[in-house]
């Protein structure tokens, strides 16, 4: 019984409990043509862990929802550039 509590204490210490979802929004300014954001999504979504990517040609931006235990900022931003669309994150004005 000993065992499988130490188990399960070490599952919990190394294993996040609570996956945040996590939205940001990219600068994309090298969308040049209403056709780019499909190019765009199809990169974003195919990172483990993002659940949505909304992109707008007229703002040359994007809003990803992904899980920040699977991936992160520098992930998207590398899928958007491997693309042939570099992108920046856009920070929050506060």
């Amino acid at each position: 019984m000993r065992t499988f509590l130490t188990v399960v204490a070490l599952f919990a210490l190394v294993t996040p409990i609570w996956a945040a979802p996590k939205s940001v929004t990219l600068s994309v300014p090298s969308m040049n043509c209403p056709v780019c954001p499909i190019t765009v999504k199809k990169a974003l979504t195919n990172v483990p862990g993002v659940s949505q990517a909304e992109v707008s040609f007229e703002k040359r931006q994007t809003t990803v929802t992904f899980d920040d235990t699977k991936t992160s900022v520098e992930a998207l931003t590398r899928a958007t550039k491997d693309a042939g669309y570099p992108s920046t994150l856009v920070e929050n004005a506060k």
